[in-house]
Parts: C-alpha cells; sequence; structure tokens
C-alpha cells in the first residue's frame, strides 16, 4: 500500500515500511524487529536478539554480528522509524504499530534473549537453506556419531534424546518465544543432528507433542547414513504418514576412498541404497555434498563420484541436491588431517568452481540443485 510517499505492506505474516527508497524496515506479528535495510547495508535480528549486517563474501554472503552499543543504536533507529510515522498513519497500518511495533524499546527486545536461552539450551547450529524459517524443536541434541573430521557443528554439546516430558516443555517454550509468529513458520525442523537416528517407538510421541503444539506444520529432519541404515526400514514410510515431509543426508561425496579420509561412515553404494527407501516410504530427500572438501589431489574424483552416484538415485521434483562450499573449520581433525595427508587446498576461486561444476552437472541430471553456505544460516 502507498499513502503519500509513505509505502508499507500489512501482511499476515508481517509489517514493512518503507518513508523513502532507501529505507526498508520489517517486523513480525509480535513487533519486533526483524530486517532493517538502510542506504545500502541490511541487518537482520535473530530470535536471540543479537543483530548482524550482511557482507558479501565471493559468491556467498556472511551475517556479522555488530557490537551491542551499535545494534542497540540501530535497533532505536528503526523504531524510530515506526514512531514517526505513526501520527499520521492510516488504518490498518496505525493499529499494528498501536498493538503490535511501538510497545517495544531496545531494552525490551534485548530481554528477548533470556527467553531464548530459556527455550534452547544449545542454540540450532545449522538448517538447510530453504528451512531458515523453519521452527526448531531438539528432540535430541547434538549428534550420535560427531566424528566426521571436517564437522564443528556439534562438538560444543554431548548427544542427549530428550524424554518426552522434557521435549514438551521445550516446544512449550519454542511456542512461548515465537508467539502468534509461530503460523508464519516453513514448518518444524526436528534437531538437533540426526534426531531422525531415534528409533520410531521413542519418535512417536514427540512427533505427537509437535503436532499438539505446532498443529498444521509440515516436519523435516536430518539422519546420517550410518544411523538410517541401522534402524527399522518400516519407521521410513511411518515418519511420512506422521507428516515429514523431506529427510536431509550430509553426503558430501560419492568418493568412498574420501569418505573413510574424513571419518564419515557408510559407503556411496549404501548411500544410493538408502535414498531408494526414503523415496519408496514416500519422503523426499535433501542431499548435501561439499565443493573442494579433500583439496586438489581428490578434486576431479570427488566430483565425478559423487555426480554418477547421484545418476543412480531416483531424484524428482521435490528432492534436492545441495553444494556446500568447503570451509576448513578450527578445533576439527580437519587442518592436521590435511597436513598429514598432503591435501593441498583448493583457493576460494577454485572452490566456486567446483561448485559450478557440480552444480552445473547436476542440473544436466534433471535434478534441483541449491547452494548452502554455511556462513549465511541465521536463527
Amino acid at each position: 500500500m502507498q499513502d503519500s510517499t509513505l509505502l508499507y505492506s500489512v501482511r499476515p505474516d508481517a509489517t514493512v515500511l518503507s518513508p523513502d527508497r532507501e529505507t526498508v524496515v520489517t517486523f513480525d506479528r509480535e513487533g519486533r524487529l526483524v530486517h532493517y535495510y538502510r542506504g545500502g547495508s541490511t541487518y537482520r535480528r535473530d530470535l536471540a536478539s543479537r543483530l548482524y549486517v550482511r557482507e558479501r563474501d565471493g559468491d556467498g554472503a556472511t551475517w556479522r554480528p555488530l557490537p551491542p552499543q551499535e545494534a542497540r543504536r540501530l535497533v532505536g533507529e528503526a523504531y524510530g522509524i515506526a514512531r514517526e510515522l505513526y501520527p499520521g498513519s492510516p488504518d490498518p497500518l496505525r493499529r499494528r504499530l498501536e498493538e503490535e511495533i511501538l510497545r517495544w524499546t531496545p531494552e525490551a527486545l534485548e530481554a528477548e534473549a533470556a527467553r531464548f536461552h530459556a527455550a534452547y539450551t544449545w542454540p540450532p547450529s545449522i538448517l538447510p537453506p530453504d528451512l531458515y524459517l523453519a521452527i526448531v524443536l531438539q528432540a535430541t541434541t547434538g549428534c550420535s556419531w560427531n566424528r566426521c573430521a571436517f564437522c564443528a557443528l556439534y562438538r560444543d554439546r554431548p548427544f542427549q534424546a530428550r524424554s518426552p516430558g522434557e521435549f514438551a516443555d521445550h516446544a512449550a517454550k519454542v511456542r512461548e518465544l515465537l508467539g502468534r509468529q509461530w503460523r508464519y513458520r516453513h514448518g518444524v525442523f526436528v534437531g538437533d543432528g540426526n534426531a531422525l537416528a531415534l528409533s520410531l517407538e521413542r519418535l512417536e510421541p514427540l512427533i505427537g507433542i509437535v503436532h499438539r503444539f505446532f498443529p498444521g506444520q509440515p516436519l523435516y529432519g536430518f539422519v546420517d547414513l550410518w544411523s538410517g541404515q541401522r534402524g527399522d526400514a518400516g519407521k521410513w514410510p511411518s515418519l511420512a504418514r506422521y507428516g515429514f515431509k523431506r529427510v536431509y543426508v550430509g553426503m558430501e561425496t560419492g568418493l568412498d576412498e574420501l569418505l573413510q579420509v574424513l571419518d564419515k561412515p557408510g559407503s556411496s553404494r549404501e548411500l544410493v541404497a538408502f535414498v531408494h527407501t526414503l523415496k519408496e516410504a514416500g519422503l523426499s530427500v535433501g542431499l548435501i555434498i561439499m565443493a573442494g572438501v579433500g583439496g586438489k589431489p581428490y578434486a576431479e574424483r570427488h566430483v565425478e563420484a559423487t555426480v554418477e552416484a547421484l545418476a543412480e538415485m531416483p531424484l524428482g521434483p521435490g528432492d534436492v541436491v545441495y553444494v556446500s562450499p568447503f570451509i576448513e573449520q578450527p578445533g576439527t581433525p580437519y587442518p592436521a588431517l590435511r597436513q598429514r595427508l598432503g591435501l593441498t587446498p583448493l583457493n576460494a576461486t577454485e572452490i566456486e568452481e567446483q561448485v559450478r561444476l557440480l552444480a552445473g552437472q547436476i542440473r544436466h541430471l534433471g535434478v534441483r540443485v541449491s547452494r548452502y553456505d554455511l556462513r549465511a544460516f541465521l536463527y
């Protein structure tokens, strides 16, 4: 909608204000700041009430956290825009400002951090790119394997499964944190790293709790090949009936030799068979591969074996392959492993070339491809 020079949108999921072409402010249905665009810079607030600025990094983008004083100033600035627009604002914008937005102050917004940490003892580490706006419910924390040489996502937490009582308390706190905004989130991601490794017997009561607190939301989750193969194959059709839409699997590479180097259990042949199992159960599949992992000694064989493995999978319109630029993480075994084995790393340009090469060959198979940059994740 437009009123004089003011552009605004009163959407079911958000309120958007744009007093000029250089400024856009977005608030959620609780009235909390979500995005702020000003003079070419994009800022975003996460659920823990930290403010980030978006920065380009090669072909990708990263979010840099702002110092508290600068964040507080920008938040105050964004709400100041709402206050300035209020006196002459038309309905229904005026009602949104009164009932939702103008009740917040920078200090009140900062206090949301305490509610976030009450809901999430361990903050969500990562989500697939198409689920950055999902609701994360942690049926487990951590990863049951947690030995992959390249992965630092869950090294700060033990693997633990929540009891139904603990999970219900967690779900209640997450719903309270989200407020009315939960209805506009994009499904429920049942985490952490591989919650779907739990048996169906243990998952069933937890799934019931998800549906009780977040009715109507589709379900998603990670599972690793090692856990998925060891479990009962009959679990997967049941999960599809319970509302799971897609299962995400870290494939990393189709080259078995490189999987062994990375301490990633399983083989390409086993993964192909597991994907057949998931598809026959009625689930969509998201497969994550890493561009640049293994460095120059494995570059050509990694691409070739990965595309060959994907070609053997019954992937269709509901499936997606994510190509993730490999980022060497300190605190993991990979740096020492690389030095010991002489794995000369690809530079940033070479990694991006491999991203494009993999994406092009996968699209040629008729499979949807998406970029997956770990640095772009905020929750």
